[in-house]
């Protein structure tokens, strides 16, 4: 195994070869440049490094063209053919065409292995993010959340979530005292939004059996890293979905892994794409925890690299963490682009070779300005780069292909089949159908309590007065109604309209817990 992973460079019009190492690799980076520069082949030639190295790896699939890394690449392709041209003028004197061990995952179902989690894991501030909530709606969320951790109800998938909301609006008066306005618009709008994440293929996010992170991280018989890949490019129909669904994964590896202090490598590398989707519109609250995950996981062992057009779309604290950085060209054609194009130029450390403002706005296709953590994490100097080819094919396999890599798979049956056990919405159901028989025996007890009773009903039929009901009937009537009865025939009538509907929680839930 190497110590390092080879960028590119050298030749005649570039700089000194270009390495990332793996002892550095953990503390973060990345991968910025304009539409159509390179960033894909970089991810790509990033991901067969690691790979190679014994680092597994997560990247989503963005526009899906990722799924190749499954299949050497040949020289018969139209594409490889200037790539041998490529290797030979930047001294990639051991390049070689081969594939790499990759599985494949989809929040879909359809282009991947199914990927789950609970609504309990992916916890309320997440979860309210995802369904773009109000402030009070947030905290009818927390309430709920609360409410199912003292209650003993499971919140697996986005009926549980949905039958406990119903039920806290049929209660809300009484759990006004404890916790605050409880409002039925806010229940209302939540649920609503619920409506439209279901729409959305939320519904397949939430359930059983959830993800398990080992399954991430991985190796082949040949001790290669396992390159997980996210079908994202159906999933970016939902922006918001898919942000906070890997957000939630970052959060679950920070929750979760022991900590490992400065390894020799990575224990998994993590790579964010189009990480402008992340931060837009969010709240202080969640870009300082992601400022916190992104600072405190390196210690877990984990390296998160950010894929953006502009390092501009990544918030000040958390890009001075991006120790690596490797930027394609950056196009100026406002007053902004070239204010935006001279704070990225500033990030680097100077080379006195040439201009970095003037080579970042220059670089062709497939070319950049990089700068990698040298000894003792100090940032080297930047450096214009080619960028090495891939040994994987450029571009995507077809879907024959991909259906085999698959069915080959560990993966293959273990989240095929969904899970539904008992949580919350059976254990609601089952108490309000028990309420419900509770009402309807106390009313038959009634009706049958005293032969004086029954004899003085019968006599309406013949004297067609009105036969005033018992005291004790009316009372035990009225009780029967007030919290057994009436809530349980309306939460039960609206969990059989609820039926076919699913959602969850996760990632970021222990990390908020101490707010």
């Amino acid at each position: 195994m190497t110590s390092d992973i080879f960028i590119g460079g050298g030749g005649p019009d570039y700089g000194v070869k270009q390495h990332l190492s793996l002892g550095y690799a953990n503390r973060h980076g990345l991968v910025a440049g304009a539409t159509g520069t390179g960033k894909t082949v970089t991810l790509q030639i990033l991901a067969e490094g690691f790979s190679k190295a014994g680092v597994p790896v997560f990247l989503s699939d963005v526009k899906g063209d990722l799924s190749g890394l499954a299949k050497a690449g040949t020289e018969t392709h139209k594409l490889h053919g200037p790539f041998t041209e490529r290797a030979t003028q930047i001294g990639f004197t051991d390049y070689i065409y081969e594939a790499f061990p990759v599985t494949f995952w989809d929040l879909l179902g359809e282009q991947g292995h199914p990927v789950r989690t609970t609504v309990s894991e992916m916890g309320p501030l997440l979860l309210a993010r995802l369904l773009e909530l109000t402030e009070a709606q947030e905290g009818i969320l927390n309430i709920a959340f609360r409410l199912a951790d003292e209650e003993g109800l499971p919140l697996l998938d986005l009926k549980d979530l949905q039958s406990l909301l119903v039920w806290i609006g049929e209660n809300a008066k009484a759990l006004s005292l404890r916790y605050g306005n409880v409002s039925s618009a806010s229940i209302g709008a939540i649920q609503r939004r619920l409506l439209v994440l279901e729409n959305q293929g939320g519904t397949g996010l939430f359930g059983e059996p959830a993800l398990a992170l080992s399954d991430l991280m991985r190796q082949d018989a040949q001790g290669r890293g396992e390159i997980n890949i996210l079908a994202a490019d159906k999933l970016m129909a939902s922006p918001g979905l898919y942000a906070t669904f890997l957000l939630w994964l970052l959060s679950e590896l920070f929750e979760e892994l022991p900590e490992v202090g400065d390894p020799d490598k990575p224990k998994l590398v993590f790579f964010f794409d189009e990480a402008h989707l992340l931060f837009d519109d969010a709240p202080k609250a969640l870009v300082d925890k992601v400022e916190q995950v992104a600072r405190l996981i390196r210690s877990k062992g984990v390296g998160v690299y950010f894929i953006t057009q502009n390092p501009a779309d990544v918030p000040d604290d958390i890009l001075g963490q991006l120790g690596n950085r490797i930027q394609h060209a950056l196009r100026a054609f406002t007053a902004k682009d070239r204010k935006e194009l001279r704070m990225a130029a500033e990030t680097y450390r100077e080379n006195p070779a040439f201009n970095t403002e003037e080579a970042i706005r220059e670089v062709g296709v497939g070319e950049a300005v990089t700068s990698m953590l040298q000894r003792k994490g100090v940032p080297g100097i930047v450096e214009r780069t080619l960028i090495r080819p891939p040994s994987s094919q450029l571009g995507p396999i077809s879907k024959k292909e991909r259906a085999e890599v698959m069915a080959a798979s560990d993966m293959s049956g273990k989240y095929d089949a969904p899970v539904d056990r008992s949580s919350a919405y059976e254990i609601l159901k089952k108490r309000a159908e028990d309420a419900a028989a509770e009402a309807a025996k106390a009313e038959e007890e009634a009706e049958e309590g005293s032969p004086q009773l029954r004899e003085f009903n019968a006599a309406r039929r013949y004297t067609g007065g009105r036969v005033a009901r018992s005291t004790s009937r009316r009372g035990k009537t009225r009780q029967s109604q007030s919290l057994g009865g009436a809530v349980a025939a309306a939460v039960i009538k609206e969990l059989q309209g609820t039926t076919g509907r699913r959602i969850v929680r996760g990632i970021l839930g222990g990390l908020f817990k101490g707010r």
